[in-house]
């Protein structure tokens, strides 16, 4: 993603949408990212904290990382008995 110019949420779209060097577009879906991934409020709120604050962070988990093992280590789920 060396050629990268932008990479911003689109509140109207909900979307994280990359634009690169050379015109091309990428659009992340972050509602189904969410519905896929995250099985708990806690894990939507750690996706929803990237997108907001590290938008490039987030499309980096999504399309190089693991995101259910990084849901699982950086989240914390107590459900009451």
């Amino acid at each position: 993603m060396s050629d990268l110019l932008t990479c911003e949420f689109n509140i109207d779209t909900a979307c994280v949408e990359l634009c690169f060097a050379d015109g091309s577009m990428i659009s992340i879906d972050c509602t189904a990212v969410e519905n896929e991934v995250a099985d708990n409020m806690y894990q939507r709120s750690e996706l929803d904290y990237l997108i907001y604050n590290d938008p490039v962070a987030y499309v980096n988990l999504i399309l190089n990382g693991d995101p259910e093992t990084y849901l699982k280590t950086v989240t914390e789920y107590n459900p009451l008995d």
